[in-house]
């Protein structure tokens, strides 16, 4: 069960202060469905009332100190005619894209992130979930960064070259979504969520490079943050998967509360390079040691991450990817449990 006080140990984080003990949370709905046990994630990926029942039954049962309604990345990208496919426990992923040009991003709806395709039901799970939960447990939202959203409308390949061939057609198309996300943000934010899960990784540093992304994606970027972090008053907490110091640097200028670091990178490298001025999270394996590990294995990895992250400060524990749906039901228990019992400080 999450903790009284989780909430303010999240925002002590964000503000770089010391937390009573280290929030520990998984990036884990895949697995959490699974658990469950009782609906396929087709089935639950289009009912709020499923979704709460689930994400509600898993931080109770394994004591995650937050509830990640992330779900899936098609949810804005179905109703302006993006074409997806999930069935079963497969997730929906984005499978057609839209006819990139500036006649075709001029077309596109003002969508209602509070009527539109199954956004609705994701902001109903949010608003049952702070109803349930209320501070004891992070409710966090999720949306696509804008740079990332236009490869998920016009493909990744697209985008990658408008940074090239058309620069303002992709700030433009930046632009859209930055709209868009401020209204969806903020319908997070009034259904309870108390922070939003910001996912970038088409900006990973495997595809673009730092100059890229402070050529053409910062400031699209850094503008939806800072109006959501300081009007709206919503942590973002960004996920690239991103490994390499350099790059983690240069997203300071963001303003984002978090940011979540993958598997491969080096926490120590990391932490220390943007000591006093970030908040990060991460990153513990979830293939190597969480899905292919032992017990013993999870909980010396779980005690190395503490050391470091309780020693650098500014640091949430958590998965550095999404946990594969047949993670064993011991490796996750085994890992909660090393976590939490080594929170305090």
């Amino acid at each position: 069960m999450p903790y009284a006080g989780a909430v303010d140990d999240f925002r002590a984080i964000r503000a770089l202060k010391s937390p009573r003990r280290v929030p520990c949370v998984a990036l884990s709905e895949e697995f959490d469905v699974r658990w469950h046990g009782r609906w396929c994630y087709e089935e639950v990926c289009q009912d709020g009332d499923k979704i709460f029942e689930v994400l509600k039954a898993s931080a109770e049962s394994f004591d995650y100190d937050w509830v990640w309604v992330q779900i899936d990345d098609c949810y804005e990208f179905e109703p302006i005619g993006v074409g997806v496919k999930g069935e079963g426990n497969i997730l929906r992923a984005t499978c057609g894209y839209l006819p990139m040009g500036r006649e075709e991003l001029e077309k596109l709806p003002q969508l209602d992130p509070r009527r539109d395709g199954r956004m609705p039901e994701k902001l109903k799970a949010l608003r049952k979930l702070r109803d349930h939960f209320g501070e004891t447990a992070l409710v966090v939202g999720s949306c696509a960064a804008p740079f990332s959203a236009v490869g998920l409308m016009w493909g990744i390949e697209n985008s990658m070259l408008l940074m090239k061939d058309d620069p303002r057609l992709l700030r433009d198309a930046m632009d859209y979504w930055d709209a868009f996300y401020r209204r969806y943000i903020e319908a997070q934010r009034d259904a309870g969520a108390h922070a939003i899960w910001f996912g970038d990784c088409n900006a990973f540093s495997g595809l673009v490079s730092a100059p890229q992304y402070e050529a053409h994606i910062l400031e699209a970027t850094r503008g939806l943050v800072r109006y959501a972090e300081e009007t709206l008053g919503v942590m973002i907490w960004m996920h690239n998967s991103e490994t390499r110091a350099p790059h983690v640097v240069s997203h300071l200028p963001l303003g984002v509360s978090f940011e979540n670091i993958g598997p491969a990178g080096d926490m120590p490298k990391i932490l220390e390079a943007v000591r006093g001025r970030q908040a990060i999270t991460g990153n513990l394996d979830p293939l190597d040691v969480l899905y292919r590990g032992t017990p013993r294995l999870i909980e010396a990895e779980v005690e190395r991450l503490m050391t470091i992250g309780k020693a650098n400060g500014g640091w949430v524990f958590n998965t550095g990817e999404m946990n594969p749906r047949e993670v064993p039901e011991e490796n996750m228990r085994a890992m909660m449990k090393a976590a939490k019992g080594r929170a305090k400080y």
